[in-house]
């Protein structure tokens, strides 16, 4: 687990570290890392005019070696220096509880921009993000029915101010300690994101999705569940022969379908299929190559849902292969799913995005408003869908699927070897 703080003090001035352990065990006292910027790092004006702040020292510390179900408390985090012992904060336990009774694992991927704005009625240059405070507030209301938050996207939108980075963090704070967050923006990197079924008091600790490096895309499989999330960084090269294609390769075709069945590809920018005005114009609904590629795996493999954010608005596709729908249901699927449904969740807080006029034919449901999905595995055979307006919480879009471990292992077109030995 990563844990990462700010301070005034350099390396030079006092000593970083944390204090954790196991309930019930002797502590330990871990060493942190130590970096911060400056104004030449920013790219211009107004970051590094007006905008710019002193950042002070970020602090990164690691707590390796945790054991799963087992709880862990960060009893200190802080400075030390020979003139000043300890200096920092006792944080209380997390420890977040599952609910008794509670036999489902469910999963919040939260809309791309979730943003920030002002809770004291101040204003922001042309109320650039007026729906993030909706989307926060709903999300924290509800986080006892989530697992994880996926945020799979651009964060706070400073647009040259340091101060609204801080801004963020202390609109998120109410839910980060809570329940994991992935935090997923431009340039983080592939990852793959196991998470466990079970909620036990040291979940919050052991569960949290970790970076993972191209070369060891295993590493992830520790935790069992029902979920794997392929995590993509569109801003590098993800077509066939790359480094990143490799990864997502070995990321989708590792996964365990029997134990974990519910398979979901997610990325910034839209790799898969949207609507949105600017796509339409370029005529073919995505990022440039974005689905050329990948296709082929998602259909290999048996994706079920690609999330993208990127585009502020709300769309949801039928499941789809090549760009034909391959199945006319709209709300219930069952058996073998012939194709992957394609999931645009950008309406998190930031201006909305418009849509092209002429709908495809793939299109079952665009909502130019700000929301949020949530995904609901309540065993290996059955999944929920949900899309609720940041507004009022309330459900407006929603899909089932209901299959059995056969029908992940059937084969659809282009999913299976073309030829045998037999042949």
């Amino acid at each position: 687990m990563t844990v990462t703080w700010t301070s005034g003090y350099d390396v030079s001035e006092a000593y970083p570290f944390v204090e954790w352990g196991m309930v019930g065990a002797a502590g330990t006292r871990t060493p942190a890392g130590t970096l911060t910027f400056n104004r030449g790092s920013m790219c211009g004006e107004p970051a590094r005019t007006v905008g710019w702040r002193e950042p002070g020292f970020i602090h990164t510390a690691f707590m390796r070696n945790l054991w799963p179900n087992k709880e862990y408390v960060l009893t200190r985090l802080g400075m030390s220096s020979p003139t000043e012992p300890w200096c920092g904060l006792s944080p209380t336990p997390s420890g977040h509880r599952q609910p008794p009774g509670r036999t489902r694992c469910s999963a919040s991927s939260s809309s791309v921009t979730w943003e920030r704005a002002e809770r004291d009625g101040s204003n922001e240059f042309a109320n650039y993000q007026p729906g993030s405070l909706n989307t926060t507030d709903r999300l924290i209301e509800d986080l006892d029915n989530y697992d994880i938050v996926f945020h799979i996207g651009d964060m706070p939108y400073a647009n040259g101010y340091l101060s609204q980075w801080d801004q963020f963090t202390a609109q998120v704070a109410p839910s980060a300690p809570r329940s994991p967050t992935w935090l997923h923006t431009r340039g983080t990197g592939p990852t793959p994101v196991d998470f466990s079924t079970s909620r036990t008091p040291a979940a919050n600790a052991v569960c949290r999705p970790r970076p993972c490096t191209t070369t060891q895309p295993k590493t992830e499989q520790t935790f069992g569940g029902m979920f794997r999330f392929c995590v993509a960084d569109s801003e590098h090269d993800w077509r066939e022969g790359t480094p990143q294609y490799k990864f997502i390769e070995e990321c989708l075709s590792t996964v365990d379908r029997k134990h974990q069945p519910w398979l979901i590809f997610t990325a910034h920018r839209v790799l898969g299929y949207s609507s949105n005005s600017w796509y339409a114009d370029q005529g073919s609904f995505e990022e440039p190559e974005g689905r050329e590629s990948l296709q082929k795996l998602w259909q290999k493999h048996r994706v079920d849902i690609a999330y993208f954010g990127h585009v502020h608005n709300y769309e949801r596709t039928c499941p789809l292969y090549q760009s034909q729908c391959v199945n006319n249901e709209r709300s219930h699927y069952s058996g073998t799913m012939n194709g992957t449904i394609f999931v645009v969740a950008g309406g998190g807080g930031s201006h909305l995005s418009e849509y092209t006029t002429a709908i495809p034919k793939w299109s079952i449901f665009r909502d130019h408003d700000y929301g949020f999905t949530k995904l609901t595995a309540f065993n290996h055979s059955s999944l929920l869908f949900e899309y609720m307006k940041s507004s009022d919480g309330k459900v407006y879009d929603s899909f089932t699927i209901h299959r059995d471990y056969r029908d992940v292992l059937s084969c659809v077109h282009d999913s299976c070897f073309p030829t045998t030995l037999a042949s």
